[in-house]
């Protein structure tokens, strides 16, 4: 069988558009220091990820690398170490194209200061229907909150059986550790990710406010 390789033309310019994404969110607050990764599918086989460590604000094209869908290296570079999340929604989603992944602080308090709490609801918010395919503000998102852990492969593992179940859509969040949104394209998954921390936003205030 022959492997399925990338385009270096497609490569630079995931790398281009990640690096660009990457300042947008630094610049919102969402994605401070080294925190949060970013990946865009190049083909069924491979994506194109952000390095581990890398401070997300002056993230260039040089720190994306090329990954094959079990995570493993397939160029130069040290991947993320949360890879394994971002390649497990590929496999899942074979129509995904794009996956963001930041670490604001309302996504870090709301998941921490509510520690029984294992889903973040949001409801009759009209920008939900910056999601795609939401048309209407009368929709509830149930939020999954997975525990935190440096077993990247039995996150994934949970993160997967929960989708297999339909029980997440649109994004789930890792209590302390931020927040996961994918969509077919980058501008989409920009998007989403936009709409929910803004959301996640409003709803922390709301709650300190009473």
């Amino acid at each position: 069988m022959t492997t399925r390789l990338w385009s270096p033309a497609q490569f630079r310019q995931a790398a281009r558009t990640i690096a660009a994404i990457s300042q947008r969110l630094y610049e919102h607050g969402w994605s401070p220091a080294t925190s949060s990764n970013y990946s865009m599918r190049l083909n069924a086989d491979y994506c194109a990820v952000t390095v581990s460590g890398k401070d997300k604000g002056t993230l260039n094209e040089g720190d994306v690398m090329v990954v094959d869908m079990d995570g493993k290296p397939a160029s130069e570079g040290k991947p993320s170490a949360e890879t394994g999340l971002h390649t497990q929604i590929y496999r899942h989603y074979p129509q995904v194209g794009a996956v963001l992944h930041t670490h604001s602080m309302a996504s870090t308090v709301l998941t921490m200061h509510w520690p029984e709490r294992n889903e973040l609801v949001l409801s009759g918010y009209e920008l939900l229907k910056a999601l795609d395919g939401v048309t209407s503000h009368d929709t509830e998102l149930a939020i999954p909150i997975f525990e935190n852990s440096q077993d990247i492969d039995q996150l994934a593992s949970e993160v997967d059986a929960a989708m297999a179940a339909g029980k997440i859509h649109y994004a789930y969040l890792i209590r302390g550790h931020g927040i996961y949104t994918w969509a077919k394209d980058m501008a989409t998954c920009f998007r989403q990710i936009e709409a929910l921390e803004v959301l996640l936003a409003v709803e922390l205030e709301r709650r300190k406010i009473g």
